[in-house]
Formats: structure tokens, sequence, C-alpha cells
């Protein structure tokens, strides 16, 4: 006897059920996007990260994809819904507390991160966790502890907050708390996002760090550090003198010591400034940040004296900012030793940025070599070749004068 097994019939979830599934087949690709290369190199430097963005921008979408693409497990937790204790550990009575204590028991969450040796912890909606969370969180953040469990080194962690106007009862971070992450604006690309609706989403790799640079990193990171704060001590630690600002990044000797470590990781990576400002900026704020962005750049100019000894080969730098800078740097060392020898070689390192770019580049650095003229020196050859670009900006700046000066006198005789 043959028994006959009637098809279930396919009900309309389950259609729908294969149309999320569709939906939700999406793909990566490799792509260049600062702002997530510099959450994947802090993340790979082990510091704590924040990201600031409006709602609904992908804060969270993008933890998730990068939890998946660096096979970490990832664990949430929502610090807004949390009570203090969740985060400081909960009393647990023993046997004998006045022999053994009372123990602080950790949530499971934590439990489970110890257990896996490794993952991601995304605390999420920072902003609006009440300043006793906040107070709580500092342990967490800072030492990895919950209660009496240490997290383990293979547990990095990253959180997201609303700005406070955006927030639903929303607090201002607490200085202590925030001082404690590399802070970063989350903001959203709109051709990342049409493509990423289309099916293919920007891939988050860590950083390839390059094993010959890891000590040079190391020695630029500190120099550069060191250099700018012997230079500006002022700059060691300035809390800022509102709750908002507080709330962000700031400079301390903490946020100096995280700065140091993205700059070797940066550095060693070999990324680019954009990804280098974000990080910078993010550690210690926009205004010691954009400092310490100016002492980077000095510090990767060519070294003047190199250029003096072999002008005719000088390989100047080809942005502009940097190439003046380098021009300056040259006629300042000829300045601090000044000799004919020097004076000459000058002369031709000009020359050669004339006829390698800018020719307005060179105005400034050549009129202020000039004046450093003894009255013995002969005049070089080579200043002949730059009275042309010198005399031609000279004939520019007047002309822009007097249009100035035109434009003013119509206006006044109105």
């Amino acid at each position: 006897m043959t028994a006959f097994v009637l098809a279930r019939p396919v009900s309309q979830l389950d259609v729908a059920d294969r149309l999320l599934s569709l939906l939700q087949d999406t793909t990566t690709e490799p792509r260049p996007d600062a702002q997530l290369e510099a959450l994947t190199l802090a993340v790979a430097a082990d510091l704590p990260v924040l990201l600031w963005g409006e709602p609904g921008i992908g804060k969270t979408s993008a933890l998730t994809q990068l939890a998946e693409a660096l096979d970490l497990p990832l664990t949430t937790v929502i610090a807004s819904v949390h009570e203090p204790s969740d985060f400081s550990g909960l009393p647990v009575l023993g046997d004998d507390p006045a022999v053994q204590g009372v123990p602080l028991a950790p949530p499971d969450w934590a439990v489970r991160l110890v257990r896996a040796g490794r993952g991601l912890l995304f605390l999420d909606e920072l902003s609006t966790a009440t300043p006793a969370v906040q107070a709580a969180l500092l342990r967490l953040v800072l030492e990895r502890r919950i209660g009496s469990l240490q997290l383990p080194p293979g547990v990095r962690i990253v959180a997201a907050a609303n700005p406070p106007s955006s927030a639903a009862d929303g607090w201002d971070l607490s200085a202590p708390l925030a001082n404690r992450f590399v802070h970063l604006q989350w903001t959203h690309d709109q051709e990342v996002v049409v493509r990423g609706l289309g099916g293919t989403w920007p891939r988050a790799t860590l950083p390839r760090l390059d094993p010959d640079r890891l000590p040079d990193a190391v020695d630029f990171a500190r120099r550069a550090v060191c250099g700018l704060l012997t230079a500006r001590p002022a700059l060691v630690h300035r809390l800022p003198t509102t709750e908002t600002r507080r709330g962000g990044a700031w400079p301390s000797p903490r946020s100096w010591d995280m700065t140091l470590r993205l700059i070797a990781f940066a550095t060693a990576a070999g990324s680019s400034r954009d990804v280098l400002s974000l990080l910078v900026r993010g550690t210690v704020g926009d205004g010691p940040g954009l400092e310490m962005l100016a002492c980077l750049d000095r510090m990767d100019l060519p070294d003047p004296e190199l250029l003096l000894a072999d002008p005719g080969n000088a390989d100047l730098p080809e942005r502009g900012d940097r190439r003046q800078a380098t021009l300056e740097g040259v006629v300042e060392a000829v300045r601090a030793r000044p000799d004919k020898a020097r004076w000459d070689a000058a002369w031709a390192v000009l020359v050669r940025a004339l006829e390698t770019g800018a020719p307005d580049l060179v105005v400034v650095p050549a009129t202020t070599l000039a004046s450093l003229r003894e009255e013995e020196w002969d005049v070089p050859e080579a200043i002949e070749r730059l009275a042309g670009a010198v005399s031609l900006s000279r004939r520019a700046d007047r002309s822009v004068a007097r249009v100035a000066a035109t434009a003013g006198s119509a206006q006044g005789g109105r």
C-alpha cells in the first residue's frame, strides 16, 4: 500500500521570508573610506572608540559589519537601559561575608566575553546613559573590569552616541569618561549609501602594518608628540571650560598617550593624512590636533641641509604648502649659518623649485634670501632665472592693489 504525503501549501509568510532573505543578500567590496579606516585602525590599536552621529546613519550597521569582517563575536549592550550595578557588578552574599567579603558578580554578557577570549563589545546609546551609569562605565572602559571579572586582551570596545540635541533625554558625557575615548564623527556618504542599498557595501579590513616600519613608526610618533609638548607645554592638559566640550575630545596626558599610539599605527600602516587627521583630532580635539598635524608635516619635510648639499637634485614636496615650508626652511638654514657657498646653494634650490612647481611659491623665500646677502658676495647667475617670476608676481600684486583701490574709490564716491 503506497502512502501519499500531501505537500504543505506555501504560506504567505514563507514567501515573505524568502523575500526578506533576498533583500538581506548583500556583498562587500574594498573601497577607500577614511572614517572606516580610522575606526579599524583605532580598533587595531586597542583603544576605546566612540562614534558620534545623528540617528539612522548606520553606526550600528557599521559595527556589525566590522565585527563580521574581523571575525569577532559582537556583544551589544544598550547603556541607557542598564543600572550602575550592571557594570560595577552585583553584590552576592557568600557563606561568611565578614571573612570572605561580598563579591561583585559580573553580568552574563561579560562572562560570555571572557569565555570566548575575544570579541567586540559595542556600548550603544552612550549619551542617553545617566551620569551614574557613566561613572560605572569608567572602570570598564579604562581597566576593562566588570565587578571582579577582567576582560581578556582580545576584547575591543566601541561605543556609539547621538549628540545631546538629537538624543532622547540626552546627557553630556562626563569629562573623565569622554577622555577615555577616541571620538570619531560618523557621517553618511551619499555614494556609499546608494551603492549599499544596491547590494554592495564597503568592506572593513584591518590595516596592513609593515613589520619593517614598526621601530621607525614608534620613534617618529614619540619625537612628534614630545616635540610638540616641549614647545607647547600648555597643551599637555587643557580641560575645556564648558560641559559640552568636556564631553568630547580634549588634551590630557592620557589622550596624548593615545595620540602617540595612533600616530605610530597610522605611520606603520601608511595611512593617509585624512585618516590621521580624524584620529588625532578625535583624541585631543580640533585645536591641539591641528597643531599636532602641522608638527607632523614639518617633521616629514626634507632636511634643508641635505637640499643645500645637492641642490641640483633636490626632491621637493608636490603639495604647495609643504613645498613653501621646505623653501622657507632652506632660507632659515642659511640665516642660521650664513656662508657664500650655502647662499649660492639656496638659490639653486629655488631654481629647482621654479622648474618643478608653481613660480609664485619662490617669491617670498627669494626675497628673504636676497636680504641675507653680504656686501662681498657676488650675485649668482641663478638669480637671473628667478628674476622673471619675482617681477611677474610683484606686478600682479600691484595690479590687485590698484583694482582694490579703484573699487574703494568708486564706492566712496557713491
